[in-house]
């Protein structure tokens, strides 16, 4: 589809016959009426909301096997089976379709709103980390003293029992358990 539109676009499209070029033509009618929708989509969508899935069901099947989770208005005569959100209601009338997409595009829209402001007070939160983290604080090091050794102080702590006994079986090599009769 974009690739006919490019063509169609810096004109590279009439070095080809006038029948190519209407038959290309019908081509890019059809792919934009069918594909029109998601030409500019980057990534597979978070969801999917299907109103008859009875009678799409092969974008239904589609998403299950993409791994898209499913969100449908389904009345009696669907299998809820293959819906992974179910939204019961009349998906035949024109009304309850109208009132149920409508309220679902404003919960997805408020959802959105939700997602970018939590977007954007973490960057706010990242940003003052970073700054709380690059102020310098400067610590007074003190000067050693001729004589004295710098470094840390190091404490030899005792052995306990149950390590000196570790390290006298170590020291025996490897026991073999045998059974006595």
């Amino acid at each position: 589809l974009k690739e006919l539109e490019q063509m169609k676009e810096d004109g590279s499209i009439n070095r080809y016959t006038k029948k190519e070029i209407l038959k290309m033509d019908k081509e890019l009618f059809k792919l934009e009426r069918n594909l029109g929708g998601i030409k500019n989509m980057d990534e597979l969508p978070g969801a999917v909301f299907v109103v008859d899935p009875k009678r799409e069901k092969i974008a239904v099947r589609e998403a299950k096997k993409l791994g898209i989770p499913v969100i449908a208005i389904a009345d009696s005569n669907c299998d809820p089976d293959e819906i992974d959100f179910i939204i019961p209601g009349n998906d035949d009338a024109i009304r309850a379709i109208r009132l149920i997409c409508s309220k679902v595009a404003d919960a997805a829209i408020e959802g959105h709103a939700l997602a970018e402001q939590r977007l954007r007070e973490e960057d706010a939160l990242r940003k003052e980390k970073e700054a709380a983290a690059s102020e310098a604080v400067e610590v007074e090091v003190p000067e050693f003293i001729e004589g004295e050794e710098g470094g840390p102080e190091i404490i030899v702590l005792p052995k306990t029992e149950k390590l000196e006994a570790k390290e006298e079986k170590e020291d025996q090599g490897p026991s073999i358990d045998v059974p006595v009769e």
